[in-house]
C-alpha cells in the first residue's frame, strides 16, 4: 500500500511540476509574444482554467505527501519526504498570499478593462511563479529521491 502511495504521489507532483514548468517557460513566453489584446485574453483564459484546477492539485499533492510521510515514518527516506512536505506547504502559502490575488485580477481582464499597470502585474506574477516552480521542483526531486 505504501508503495502505491509513493508512486501515486510522485506522479501527481511530477505532473504538477510539468504543468507549472510549461506555464513558466513555454506558455507565458508564447503569450508575451502575442499582440497585447491576444496576450491579455490568453493569460485571462489560462488564469481561469488553471485557477480552477491548481488549488486542488497543490493541496492534494501536499496532503498525499503528508500521508506518505506519516505512513512511512519508519522507512528510509522519510526525512526527504518531510522536507518535500514543507516545500509544498511553502508553495501553497506562497500561492495564496502572492499569486492568487494577482491571478484573481488577471483572469477578469479584457482588452477593454485593463489597468494601466497590467504588464507590471503580469511580470510580478511571473517572477513569483518562477520561485514557486523552483520550490515544487525541489519537492519533486526529494520525493523521487525518497522512492529511490
Amino acid at each position: 500500500m505504501l508503495n502505491a502511495l509513493e508512486v501515486f504521489t510522485t506522479v501527481s507532483v511530477g505532473l504538477m511540476v510539468g504543468v507549472e514548468f510549461s506555464v513558466a517557460f513555454v506558455m507565458n513566453p508564447i503569450f508575451n509574444g502575442l499582440p497585447d489584446d491576444s496576450a491579455v485574453r490568453a493569460r485571462a483564459h489560462g488564469g481561469r482554467m488553471l485557477g480552477a484546477v491548481m488549488p486542488f492539485w497543490y493541496i492534494g499533492s501536499l496532503v498525499l505527501s503528508a500521508v506518505w510521510a506519516f505512513a512511512g515514518w519508519d522507512h528510509p527516506g522519510t526525512g526527504l519526504v518531510v522536507i518535500a512536505v514543507a516545500l509544498l506547504l511553502v508553495s501553497v502559502i506562497m500561492s495564496i498570499l502572492l499569486l492568487v490575488p494577482i491571478n484573481n485580477k488577471g483572469k477578469t481582464w479584457t482588452p477593454d478593462n485593463l489597468p494601466d499597470d497590467w504588464k507590471q502585474q503580469a511580470n510580478r506574477w511571473d517572477r513569483f511563479h518562477y520561485v514557486r516552480v523552483a520550490i515544487i521542483i525541489g519537492a519533486f526531486t526529494l520525493l523521487v529521491t525518497a522512492v529511490a
